[in-house]
């Protein structure tokens, strides 16, 4: 029984994503662990200062994204559990599978004005994530 590290920002997006992480774990019969990566990094592009604890506001975000995400997968019989990082998405990936050894990363393809990554630069950290890590890493 492994471990599958499933990299999502929640919401309707990301779906896809997760449905894929869900059908994986059930066939493979291991764990799955949804990450959230709080990163406020874009607040550095924007010149008036912000009042709010926006990094804290991401966290409890993505605390609710990661809960609804995991009520699902639980609904399908599929052992499941959540995880929260501060910081840039590849390092935290990184040390997150490390640390919580998983045997698979599951990383979606956004569409729309959404995405983070076009196919080149998506594919691209997909193997720098490997290489880093030596897990094997499943773009859905």
């Amino acid at each position: 029984m492994g471990i599958i590290l499933c990299a999502t920002r929640g919401g309707e997006e990301s779906q896809r994503t997760q449905d894929a992480a869900i059908e994986l774990a059930r066939q493979r019969g291991d764990t799955l662990i949804y990450l959230y990566v709080a990163d406020p990094s874009f607040l550095d592009r924007i010149a008036a200062p912000v009042v709010v604890d926006v990094e804290g506001e991401l966290e409890r975000m993505g605390r609710f994204q990661l809960a609804l995400a995991c009520e699902q997968a639980s609904a399908q019989g599929v052992d499941v559990q959540a995880a929260v990082r501060h910081g840039h998405l590849q390092t935290e990936l990184a040390s997150a599978a490390r640390e919580l050894g998983a045997t698979l990363i599951v990383l979606g393809r956004p569409r729309g004005e959404a995405s983070v990554f076009d196919e080149e630069a998506l594919l691209s950290f997909a193997t720098r994530v490997r290489k880093e890590t030596g897990v094997e890493v499943c773009v859905v």
